[in-house]
């Protein structure tokens, strides 16, 4: 038995009822607050940009392809039941096509090489970290 196991079996006997109600119930306002604060909500539009300008915003409510120009050549980008993605990129490892559908706002993928993106907003945005 290490120490840490010794501390741990002399604290366990010493907690009482409330202790372990507070414990509790800090944990499931942990959890709570990570569903809150890391939740997007539903996305509504998207917004594809291309040189790191705005090239397009379109609804979420639409089906359709967009062809986006870049330097390497053109970025298809499907917009279909309410998702985004890229779908064809000339960038040589095709992270943003592997990415997939993003459905969330705040949601992004980006084709560097390529210098196209496809952002997706809503009334919510998800945060990747909280600044002070």
């Amino acid at each position: 038995m290490n120490s840490h196991d010794a501390t741990c079996a002399a604290i366990l006997p010493h907690l009482k009822a409330g202790d372990w109600l507070t414990l509790l119930l800090g944990g499931v306002c942990v959890v709570l607050l990570t569903i809150e604060l890391w939740s997007g909500g539903l996305a509504d539009k998207a917004i594809i940009r291309s040189g790191g300008k705005i090239f397009r915003e379109v609804p979420l409510s639409r089906d359709q392809q967009i062809e986006v120009p870049g330097p390497l050549g053109t970025s298809v980008i499907a917009i279909k039941q309410r998702k985004a993605r890229i779908v064809s990129d000339p960038s040589p490892r095709q992270y943003c096509v592997r990415q997939g559908w993003l459905q969330q706002a705040g949601e992004i993928a980006l084709c560097l090489p390529n210098q196209v993106s496809v952002e997706l907003m809503g009334s919510q945005k998800k945060y990747d970290s909280l600044n002070y």
